[in-house]
């Protein structure tokens, strides 16, 4: 049978599948998609989208589950073929960076680089499943256009800067904004990215230092 890498994260080789249905189990029962199940009879039967059409054109959510699920390889995480065999990697355990969820995932990691990630079938609030984000959605770890130092506007153009000094401009133009304006011209948004501690720390900071209540989070945009 043909590979079908028409996915862009995963790649079904019916070949290697051996109708075990822990895929379309998982799917159905414990993310509660319903994408996937098994179809057709005898030899021909295969797991099978709804009128046998591709996967990105079902209601699959490319949660990744059912690759997970899968004890064959006849499901795999295309960006982590080739990249090195499950003995190879090492095993770290981490929160997910994308929301206040909190769930736990396991990042499979060669030569000090994330090849792919999975969820934790041991801890909770997950237990294994993920969403999409917090499945394939690491690429950004390695992007070349990610900023590493804090940029200060000057005229038209972002000029890198130091931490002290972009916290003390920082500082300043709210002292400047609050004096002169009043503090309700201040606006704070918090973030799922961030600890309970750290979004903690930004409200006691908007309401003692900068004296107004209007502090939201990201959530709610």
């Amino acid at each position: 049978m043909p590979i079908d890498d028409d996915n862009p994260f995963i790649i079904r080789d019916y070949n290697k599948c051996v109708l075990c249905g822990r895929c379309s189990r998982v799917c159905n029962e414990v993310v509660g998609q319903g994408a996937i199940n098994l179809a057709h009879r005898g030899i021909n039967a295969r797991v099978s989208t709804a009128g046998g059409g591709k996967l990105c054109d079902s209601n699959c959510g490319m949660c990744g589950s059912c690759v997970q699920a899968c004890p064959t390889g006849a499901l795999a995480y295309k960006k982590a073929r080739f990249q090195g065999r499950p003995t190879e990697m090492e095993k770290v355990v981490t929160t997910c960076p994308y929301c206040g969820c909190g769930c736990q995932l396991v990042l499979h990691v060669k030569d000090g680089k994330v090849v792919y990630v999975e969820g934790d079938e041991e801890q909770g609030p997950n237990y294994g499943t993920t969403c999409l984000k917090g499945r394939f959605g690491f690429d950004y770890i390695y992007s070349p256009d990610r900023l590493k130092k804090p940029l200060v506007r000057q005229g038209q153009d972002y000029i890198e800067t130091s931490w002290d000094e972009a916290l003390e401009l920082i500082a300043r133009r709210l002292k400047e904004i609050r004096d002169t304006t009043g503090p309700d011209s201040i606006f704070v948004a918090s973030s799922a990215k961030a600890t309970n501690e750290e979004n903690y720390a930004a409200q006691k900071f908007t309401r003692a230092v900068l004296r107004t209540n209007n502090i939201d989070h990201c959530a709610r945009l």
